[in-house]
């Protein structure tokens, strides 16, 4: 079964935020506290809301092992802002966690560039993040920017990273290769 990407849906819920509120994942996330029921309601809320977010399931081999957010979509632009993370505690039970680690950019960059329409995807990493800066580094993005942003856990440094379809300026996009700017490959 190939990996695929779909709509998350009410049932995802819970998963969703079992798997944002794994310690490792709230660590390397702007928001470290612990997303209560409440919290996560109204986020999710907001998401049904905004035709401009998206939020999605990844899943490898029929199983879900990952969530990946669009958000800040500018059609004008031609650009978003993603988000993702995997189910940790699952993955590393399963032995799957480097299967899923290359799958999902791959798959979530086919359906920024093939489904939405964009030019551009935009992330942000926390610097200190090197295994994130890595794996984005491995699915394209290069780096734009960094600024220090106050999080809940206090300052922290922000790494912002880009991904540009291939053939943006011939406004189609090929998710197949992304283009690669800059000397930081």
């Amino acid at each position: 079964m190939p990996d695929m990407l779909r709509e998350a849906t009410e049932s995802d819920q819970e998963m969703i935020r079992r798997w944002r509120n794994h310690p490792k994942v709230r660590q390397a996330s702007h928001t470290t506290h612990e997303i209560g029921e409440r919290e996560h309601a109204r986020w999710w809320s907001g998401v049904r809301a905004d035709p401009a977010r998206r939020v999605l399931i990844y899943e490898s081999a029929g199983t879900p092992c990952g969530v990946v957010t669009f958000s800040e979509h500018d059609r004008v632009a031609g650009s978003a802002l993603w988000g993702f993370y995997f189910d940790l505690e699952g993955l590393w039970q399963r032995g799957g966690l480097p299967p899923a680690r290359a799958g999902l950019g791959p798959a979530a960059l086919a359906y920024a560039f093939e489904v939405l329409g964009l030019a551009v995807v935009r992330g942000e990493v926390l610097a200190d993040n090197a295994g994130s800066l890595r794996l984005h580094r491995e699915y394209g993005f290069v780096e734009t920017g960094r600024e220090v942003r106050e999080t809940d856990g206090g300052p922290r440094e922000v790494v912002q990273v880009e991904c540009v379809a291939a053939d943006s300026d011939r406004g189609g996009a090929s998710p197949a290769k992304p283009a690669r700017r800059g000397s930081d490959q």
